[in-house]
C-alpha cells in the first residue's frame, strides 16, 4: 500500500524497493523467466500504470524495469481487476473492472516490439484471465462476473467462443495442470466447473462462498467463508468463532476426495513456492502446509479406506500417485478377500485376477477349490495362462474344470487360442486331456506341437485308428519314422499290414516324407538298415516274404540277415507246400537264391537251414561249393542211393582219394548184394593203386555177402601186376649187378695193370696223330695243339667231359636234397608207396655220414668231451635234416 514490491527469499530475510510512489495493486511472476509484471500507481486517480522487471539485472541496487505504459483500454480510465502473462513472453493480458481486456501482443518486455489492443469489451467486470498453450494453438479464458469466453489467439481475428453465462468473484478461477488437461477452473458458490476452450468439463459441487482458488500439483484449494461449525484450527487459535472463520480445503479431484482441511482467520492469499504451501493471513503470519510422501500418504489413507471398505477408491488413490505394481496388487488382493468373506466370489475373482504376477497363484487357487467355485476358478487360471505364468499344475487344474464342466467349446478356444506363442505346458495337457477321454483334442494338441509320441500313442492305445497313424509316421522325417516304426511296427503290421509293409519299403528305400514339408524329388538321402525291421513281421509271412524280396531287387547290398531270413522263409514255404507246380517253383527259387552267392560268409547257417528242411538240392550244393565231398558221399549213403555213391567218387575221386576207400568200406558194411558196386570200386583202387590188397581183404571180410568171387578178378590182376613187377625188377637187378661188376673190373686194371695206347687219329680233328700228343685213360687221344684248343681243363677228356659232368650235377643235387627234411615229410605224406621216397633217400647217402667215438685225447675232461660230443651231434643233426 506504501508502493514497494517486497522479497522473500527462503531463508524468510525480507527485502523491497520501491516499485511506485503511491501503491502496488497487481503483480505476476512468471515461472520460467525472472520477469516481474506489476501494476500500481504514481499519482493520484484512476492511473494505473503497467511495469515490466527484470529481475536479474541491475538498476541502482533495484531490478531494471524495462518497460513502463499505462493500462488503460482505450481513453476510459478504469480500474485494473486482473493480470496475466504468457510464459512465452509473447502475450499478456490485462482486465478491468468495466468489462476490457486488453492484450498485448509481441515482446512484452520492450515497447518497440509489442502492440496493445483491446481484446473484449462488456458490461461486467473482469475477474479471471488465463492462457493456454497447447501445441502451437493459443487460447486465452476470460471470465467476468456473469460469463465466461475463450479466445483463439492463434488465428487472425482472435474468434471468440462464450462457454458459460455465469461468472466467479475475484481470484476464484485458475488453470490446472496437464493432468487436468489444462483446464479452465472457475468455482462458483455452489459449484466447481472446469472447461475446455471448446466446451464445459466436469462439475463438482463444493458449498460455500469461494474466496480464493489455486491449482498446485494435482490439488485444487479453495479458500470458503465457513458459515458452520467448524474443526478446530491446529494454525489459528483456540477460540471458538464461526461467522469469519475462513475454511481452506485442498481437494484431489482425481481421486474424488479431500486432502487436506483446515480452518483459518482472515487469510490474505495462498502461496506455492519451494515444493510447499504458505497460507499468508492478515494478522502477518505465514502457515506453511508441506505435502508427506508418497508412501505415507498412502498408508494413511489406504488405511482409512480400506475400514470403511472404500477399495475402488483406494485402488483410484494408488494410481494417481503411481503406486508400484507390488502396493496394487496388495490392494487388488485385500479387495479380493473382502469381496470373498462376503460371498461376492465373482466379483472377488476378477480383483484376484488384477493381482496375477505378483501374488502367488495358489493362494487363489485353495480358496476357490475349497468353495468349489470351479467357473470363477477357470476365469483365474484362463487369465493366468494368458500371460504365460502358468505353469504345468495350472494347466492340469485349468484343463480338469472344463472337462468337469464339460466346456468342449472353451477347451478348444483354449488349445486353439496361442497359434503364435504356446502359454501352456503342452505335454501335460496332451496328458490331462487323454485321461479325461478327450481324445481328439489330445491328438489336435501332439499333431500341431509335434509330440510324435504321444500322437502315436493315443491313435494306436485308445482311438485304434491305425490307418491315420500310419499316415501320421508316413510324414515324419527320416529319424523320427524309423523309430516310431520300431516302437509301433508289430501293432500297425498286424491291424494294416499291406500299407505298413509298403511304409516299411519306402522308409529302407530312398525315404521321402509323403506329407507337404519337402516337394517331390527331394528325398532326404536315407535309408534305414532293414534287417532291423524284420521282427515286426512276425506271423505275417505273406508281408514278410514281399518286403524281403522288394529289399534284394532295390538293394543287392542289403544286409545279410534279410537274405538269411528270405532263405528260410522260402525253404519253410516249400517244405509246406502241397502242390506240386507250386513247389518246384518254391524250390527253384530257394535253389537260386543259395546260388547267388550270398551265403559265403554264413556257409554255416545256410546249411543249417537247408538240413532243418531237408532241402536235398541245397543241401548237396553248399556241400559241393564248400568242397565238402566227404559230405556229399555221407548223405547220399544216408540215403542208400549207391549209385550216387559211386558218381561222387567218380567225379570227387581225383581231389579226395580217400572217397573210394570210404565207399569200398561202406559197401562191405552193408548187407544187401552190392558185388557190383563193390566191383566197381575195386576196379578204381586197383587202377589207381589207393590200397594194398591186404586192407582190402580185411575191408570186404565184414561183409557176410560178399564171397571170394567179387575179388577173385581183384586179386588175380593184381598178383599178375606184381609178379610183372618183380620179374622186371629182378631183370634190372641182374644188369646193374653185372655193369656194376664190369666198372669194379676196369677200376682194377686202370690201378694195377699198365695202359697201352693205340689210337692213330686225333679224336677232336680225326687226322693221323703226330708227336707231341695227350692221352687220357678214358681210350681217347689228341693233338696238343687239338687239346690246347678245346681243352678247358688239362686234367679231363674233352670228349668225356660233357657226360661226366652230367653225373656230377646229379650227384651234388642228391647231396644238396639230402638234407632237406620238410621236402622228405611232405614226400613221404603225399606218395602212395612210403617205401619208394625212404629208399630213394637211402640212395642218397642220407644215412651214410657217422661219427666214431675213440678214447679220450690227453688232457681234455669228460665233460669237455661230452660238451663237444654234444655239439658235433648237433651240427651232423642238422645237416641231416
Amino acid at each position: 500500500m506504501e508502493g514497494q514490491i517486497w522479497f522473500l527469499p527462503r531463508s524468510l530475510q525480507l527485502s523491497s524497493f520501491q516499485a511506485y510512489k503511491l501503491r502496488v495493486t497487481h503483480l505476476y511472476q512468471l515461472k520460467q523467466h525472472s520477469i516481474l509484471v506489476s501494476v500500481g500507481e504514481d499519482e493520484e486517480g484512476i492511473n494505473p500504470l503497467v511495469k515490466v522487471w527484470n529481475l536479474e539485472k541491475r538498476d541502482g541496487g533495484n531490478p531494471l524495469c524495462t518497460r513502463i505504459f499505462p493500462a488503460i483500454p482505450g481513453n476510459k480510465p478504469t480500474v485494473v481487476s486482473c493480470l496475466t502473462v504468457h510464459e512465452n513472453l509473447n502475450f499478456m493480458a490485462i482486465g478491468f473492472a468495466d468489462g476490457s481486456v486488453v492484450l498485448t501482443k509481441g515482446d512484452i518486455t520492450r515497447d518497440r516490439h509489442s502492440k496493445t489492443q483491446i481484446l473484449h469489451e462488456g458490461s461486467y467486470p473482469v475477474t479471471g484471465l488465463a492462457f493456454r498453450q497447447s501445441g502451437k494453438t493459443t487460447h486465452l479464458f476470460v471470465v467476468t462476473t456473469e460469463n465466461i469466453q475463450s479466445y483463439l489467439l492463434s488465428v487472425k481475428d482472435y474468434p471468440r467462443l462464450e462457454l458459460d453465462t455465469h461468472g466467479c468473484g475475484l481470484r476464484c478461477s485458475s488453470l490446472s495442470d496437464p493432468s487436468q488437461d489444462l483446464q479452465f477452473i472457475v468455482a462458483g458458490n455452489e459449484c466447481v466447473y472446469l472447461y475446455q476452450p471448446d466446451e464445459r468439463g466436469p462439475c463438482f459441487a463444493f458449498e460455500g462462498q469461494k474466496l480464493i482458488v489455486h491449482w498446485y500439483r494435482g490439488y485444487l484449494v479453495i479458500v470458503a467463508k465457513d458459515r458452520k461449525t467448524s474443526p478446530k484450527s491446529e494454525f489459528a487459535g483456540s477460540e471458538a468463532q464461526n461467522s469469519d472463520k475462513q475454511v481452506l480445503n485442498i481437494y484431489d479431484l482425481y481421486n474424488k476426495f479431500i486432502a487436506y482441511s483446515s480452518i483459518f482467520d482472515d487469510i490474505v492469499d495462498v502461496l506455492a513456492e519451494w515444493g510447499s504451501l504458505y497460507v499468508l493471513t492478515r494478522d502477518g503470519k505465514i502457515h506453511v502446509l508441506q505435502e508427506k510422501d508418497t508412501q505415507t500418504k498412502l498408508e494413511a489413507r489406504k488405511s482409512m479406506l480400506f475400514r470403511k471398505n472404500l477399495f475402488e477408491m483406494a485402488i483410484n488413490l494408488a494410481k494417481s500417485h503411481h503406486l508400484d505394481s507390488d502396493g496394487l496388487s496388495e490392494i487388488f488382493r485385500q479387495y479380493g478377500d473382502h469381496l470373498y468373506n462376503k460371498g461376492n466370489h465373482d466379483g472377488a475373482i476378477q480383483q484376484y485376477i488384477r493381482t496375477i504376477g505378483k501374488l502367488e497363484p495358489s493362494y487363489v487357487i485353495r480358496k476357490f477349490l475349497d468353495a468349489q467355485r470351479i467357473h470363477n476358478l477357470t476365469a483365474y487360471l484362463q487369465t493366468l495362462h494368458l500371460q504365460s505364468l502358468a505353469n504345468a499344475d495350472h494347466t492340469t487344474l485349468l484343463l480338469n474344470c472344463y472337462t468337469k464342466l464339460k466346456d468342449s467349446t472353451k477347451l478348444e478356444e483354449f488349445i486353439k487360442a496361442s497359434e503364435s506363442e504356446v502359454r501352456f505346458d503342452v505335454e501335460t495337457a496332451i496328458k490331462v486331456l487323454r485321461q479325461a477321454g478327450y481324445y481328439s483334442h489330445a491328438v489336435y494338441l501332439a499333431e500341431k506341437h509335434a509330440h510324435h509320441e504321444w500322437y502315436l500313442k493315443i491313435q494306436l492305445e485308445d482311438i485304434k485308428n491305425y490307418q491315420e497313424a500310419l499316415h501320421y509316421i508316413g510324414r515324419l522325417p527320416f529319424d523320427q519314422a524309423e523309430s516310431n516304426m520300431k516302437r509301433y511296427g508289430k501293432i500297425l503290421m498286424h491291424h494294416v499290414p499291406n500299407e505298413t509293409t509298403e511304409l516299411l519299403k519306402n522308409l529302407c528305400t530312398d525315404y521321402q516324407p509323403s506329407g507337404d514339408g519337402e516337394g517331390p524329388g527331394m528325398p532326404e538321402g536315407k535309408k534305414a538298415n532293414s534287417e532291423e525291421f524284420i521282427p515286426v513281421f512276425a506271423n505275417n509271412s505273406r508281408e514278410l516274404k514281399a518286403f524281403l524280396e522288394h529289399m534284394t531287387e532295390e538293394q543287392s547290398d542289403s544286409p545279410q540277415g534279410v537274405y538269411d531270413t528270405l532263405l528260410e522263409l522260402r525253404l519253410q514255404n516249400w517244405a509246406h507246400e502241397q502242390d506240386k507246380q507250386i513247389k518246384e517253383k518254391l524250390h527253384n527259387e530257394a535253389l537260386s537264391l543259395l546260388k547267388s552267392g550270398r551265403f559265403k560268409t554264413v556257409f554255416d547257417k545256410a546249411l543249417v537251414l537247408c538240413q532243418m528242411h531237408n532241402f536235398k538240392d541245397g543241401v548237396l550244393y553248399l556241400y559241393e561249393h564248400g568242397k565238402l565231398f566227404q559230405q556229399i558221399m555221407h548223405y547220399h549213403m544216408q540215403n542208400e542211393q549207391y549209385k550216387k555213391v559211386i558218381e561222387v567218387c567218380e567225379l570227387y575221386g581225383d581231389q579226395e582219394a580217400c572217397l573210394w576207400e570210404q565207399a569200398l568200406g561202406y559197401f562191405a558194411r552193408k548187407e544187401e548184394d552190392c558185388k557190383e558196386y563193390i566191383a566197381a570200386v575195386l576196379k578204381h583202387i586197383e587202377n589207381k593203386n589207393l590200397m594194398p590188397p591186404l586192407l582190402v581183404v580185411q575191408t570186404l571180410a565184414h561183409n557176410s555177402t560178399a564171397t571170394l568171387s567179387v575179388i577173385k578178378d581183384y586179386l588175380v590182376n593184381k598178383l599178375q601186376k606184381q609178379s610183372c613187377q618183380i620179374e622186371q625188377d629182378e631183370q634190372r637187378i641182374q644188369k646193374y649187378r653185372e655193369e656194376t661188376t664190369r666198372i669194379r673190373q676196369e677200376i682194377e686194371e686202370l690201378k694195377a695193370s699198365p695202359k697201352i695206347f693205340q689210337k692213330t687219329k686225333c679224336s677232336i680233328c680225326t687226322s693221323a696223330l703226330e708227336l707231341p700228343s695227350v692221352h687220357f685213360l678214358c681210350g681217347h687221344s689228341f693233338h696238343q695243339h687239338c687239346f690246347e684248343s678245346y681243352s678247358e681243363s688239362d686234367s679231363e677228356c674233352p670228349t668225356c667231359m660233357p657226360e661226366n659232368r652230367k653225373v656230377m650235377d646229379m650227384i651234388r643235387a642228391q647231396e644238396q636234397k639230402r638234407d632237406l627234411h620238410d621236402q622228405f615229410q611232405h614226400q613221404l605224406k603225399c606218395s602212395n608207396d612210403g617205401f619208394s621216397v625212404v629208399a630213394d633217400y637211402f640212395g642218397r647217402g642220407v644215412f651214410n655220414k657217422l661219427t666214431l667215438i675213440t678214447d679220450l685225447p690227453a688232457g681234455k675232461s669228460a665233460a669237455t668231451i661230452e660238451a663237444g660230443l654234444q655239439r658235433e651231434l648237433l651240427m651232423h643233426t642238422k645237416r641231416s635234416t
